[in-house]
């Protein structure tokens, strides 16, 4: 079995996948997982060892980009070409839909985006969603459910009307 050190490193490639989904832009995206990395490096002793590192990982990046996100900051744009992102292969059609793609999950509710990358792009299951996040699992699946259908509604073009219903 790996050590702590090793579980922490492999851990980094998911890391920097999920921060650059949360964030959007590499820079800001790296940062995050050198924050996320050296805090958990710094609180390596308070991991239990048999519990899963990759979602203990994922609770304090949670923290840590919503601590990010109080905070005020000056908006900044990479000026360098080298950091744009790259088109997907195929196509001219399917760097489109990247992009269509890519602004229909920035449209998203933070809280919605975070739940729909956990589940589809890091593949965790709903209960290590919630314990990572700390909300109710009824929760996860009711943000997941909404933002899947808001995702759906947004890159077929038509407008998400949300089944809501009266209570008097």
């Amino acid at each position: 079995m790996p050590n702590s050190r090793d579980q922490l490193l492999a851990c980094i490639p998911r890391l920097r996948r999920y921060a650059r989904a949360l964030v959007g832009d590499r820079a800001g995206a790296d940062d995050l997982v050198q924050d996320t990395v050296e805090r958990g490096w710094g609180r390596l002793a308070s991991w239990e060892g048999g519990s899963d590192m990759r979602a203990w990982l994922f609770s304090i990046m949670h923290n840590l980009h919503i601590d990010q996100a109080r905070r005020p900051s000056v908006p900044t744009e990479a000026l360098n070409e080298e950091t744009s992102m790259a088109l997907a292969p195929g196509s001219p059609s399917s760097g489109l839909e990247l992009r269509d793609m890519e602004t229909a999950l920035r449209a998203l509710p933070e809280e919605q985006r975070e739940i729909l990358l956990l589940v589809a792009l890091e593949e965790m299951s709903y209960d290590d969603v919630a314990q990572t996040l700390k909300i109710p699992i009824g929760t996860v699946m009711s943000r997941l459910s909404r933002a899947r259908e808001k995702m759906r509604a947004n890159m077929e073009g038509r407008a998400y009307i949300a089944p809501l219903k009266v209570v008097k």
